[in-house]
């Protein structure tokens, strides 16, 4: 069973958001990294880029293929986690935690996040 922290929301992409200071801290799931299993390699896209909801703001390569993560929301991208992108396992080891992808800095509200509860559902473990 992933962990499915009720304190975060999530999207349909299994993309997990955390509303900070500086923007929304984006990372990938419990549920989707076990999925990719072994995280081999990340790349992200450059600070300071405008993005817009559903675009893609990180690549990531595993063992078993190749995904993207995409921006909740628009805005800018305000940061990335190069300790990620120096040590990818951290993405399977602590995805809520050290495993953290970007920061946006939304120029609109992200409407349609899930609350943890709704999420479990379209995962199937509720």
């Amino acid at each position: 069973m992933s962990q499915v922290p009720d304190e975060l929301q999530y999207t349909k992409s299994h993309e997990w958001v955390r509303r900070e200071e500086r923007g929304l801290k984006v990372g990938i799931t419990d549920h989707a990294q076990s999925e990719l299993t072994d995280v081999v390699f990340v790349e992200f896209e450059k600070v300071g880029k405008k993005v817009g909801k559903g675009e893609v703001v990180a690549n990531v390569e595993s063992v078993k293929t190749v995904s993207e993560v995409f921006s909740p929301v628009d805005g800018e991208l305000v940061a990335v986690n190069s300790g990620v992108a120096e040590k990818p396992e951290k993405v399977n080891k602590d995805p809520y935690g050290e495993g953290w992808f970007v920061v946006v800095r939304p120029s609109a509200e992200a409407s349609d996040l899930l609350k943890a509860a709704e999420y479990r559902k379209l995962i199937g473990e509720q």
